[in-house]
């Protein structure tokens, strides 16, 4: 039987985007991942809520992974309330019967060099396995140097020892789409294009919804955006 590799990648998806999906292919491509869980959070602390709501940014999520085989949509954390953590998400997924070993945490590099930063760590490191992605301007080959504690945990390697529970962080170096939901937000809000930064169903989604605009908003997506929270799920916007 081939051992399971389930990726985990969340975040407020405010909207889901380019960058995400490349980061998550990119992933899927490198530790061939058997399944990919793109998990929507609720309520990320320290930052400010999202605009869209619960419902729009899941929905965003369905549309932008449906067509892809062995990608699901979760809404685990939207069916609860208060804070997404995702030391509390591995353990929802360990709840369902997936083993240490068999989880790939997947994010962005520029998310993973807050990570001492975050609730729970060191420990959230022992929880899953994490597949650490180029994001512009922050390549994984600065990670060691940035992280130097955890440099002997990480990787380029993809070579995995399935019988093994012991943890790995893996840098994969590869090419992501430079789009963040606060510059789509922007663009929407003045009226510009976002073709090329989301899916175009994403961008028929937001258009048809009137999200992000100076009306429909409730607030200007040109806000500077609050520090990434610490732990939250999953620090990727």
């Amino acid at each position: 039987m081939t051992a399971k590799r389930i990726g985990i990648l969340g975040g407020t998806f405010d909207p889901i985007h380019y960058g995400h999906l490349n980061v998550a292919e990119a992933a899927e491509a490198a530790l061939g991942l058997t399944k990919v869980y793109i998990v929507t959070a609720n309520a990320p602390p320290h930052r400010p809520q999202p605009v869209a709501s619960p419902f729009q940014r899941y929905a965003m999520v369905v549309l932008a992974v449906g067509h892809r085989p062995g990608w699901r949509a979760s809404d685990m954390e939207l069916r609860l309330q208060g804070t997404s953590y995702t030391m509390d998400t591995f353990a929802r997924f360990h709840d369902r019967g997936y083993r240490t070993g068999e989880l790939f945490f997947v994010i962005g590099a520029d998310a993973f060099a807050e990570i001492e930063s975050w609730r729970w760590y060191p420990a959230i490191l022992d929880a899953a396995h994490f597949a650490v992605v180029s994001r512009p301007g922050m390549p994984v080959t600065a990670l060691p140097a940035r992280l130097p504690a955890l440099a002997s945990r990480m990787t380029q390697s993809t070579d995995l020892n399935p019988d093994s529970d012991q943890t790995i962080v893996f840098l994969i170096d590869a090419a992501t789409a430079d789009v963040s939901g606060t510059a789509i937000r922007s663009k929407c809000e003045a009226g510009e294009s976002i073709a090329g930064l989301v899916p175009p169903i994403i961008e028929q989604y937001i258009e048809q919804n009137g999200l992000y605009s100076p009306k429909g908003s409730g607030r200007r997506a040109s806000e500077t955006r609050a520090e990434a929270a610490a732990g939250s799920l999953h620090g990727q916007e």
